[in-house]
Parts: structure tokens; sequence; C-alpha cells
């Protein structure tokens, strides 16, 4: 069971913005760590707040990957990308 990775608009232009060997490296974790699990949330950790609950945050260096799991569909959509000191804001 493989998981589909689709991107939010405002994610894919936060991915498009970075160094380009950055953003290999966060395509390269989704695509070949993420994607093949049975469950995606094994990797990542829930957020926390009234707002936030539904979504999961993703480690990769100083690099943070928020997605929204879509169990139904089996569709991981990346709704922000960025610096951890900036992506939670």
């Amino acid at each position: 069971m493989a998981w589909q990775i689709e991107f939010d608009p405002v994610a894919k232009r936060e991915l498009d913005k970075l160094d380009p060997q950055i953003a290999r490296r966060l395509l390269q974790f989704l695509h070949t760590r993420l994607a093949p699990l049975e469950d995606p949330r094994s990797l990542g950790e829930a957020l926390h707040g009234s707002t936030l609950r539904h979504l999961w945050k993703y480690r990769v260096g100083d690099y943070r990957l928020i997605a929204d799991i879509q169990d139904g569909r089996l569709r991981i959509l990346i709704v922000r990308v960025g610096n951890r000191r900036e992506v939670y804001r």
C-alpha cells in the first residue's frame, strides 16, 4: 500500500523557494521513506492545539513538513514546508 503525496499550492511555492539540494532531500524523504509505509503516522508527530490537531509534522534536518493525512483517500497532503523556526507561524 503506497500513499499518494500531494502538495497544497502554498506548500509547493515554499518548496520551490528552497535551495534545490534541500528540496531534493525533502522530496526524497517523502517518496522513499514516507509513501511506502503502511501507517505514515509512525514517523511523524501530531501537532497540538485546537486548530492544528489533525495535522502531522515530519522532521528532515532543520526543515519541517506539515501534512494532513487523509486515510480514506490514501493521500498525504503537504500543507507547509519550511525551516523549523518559521514553519509554525
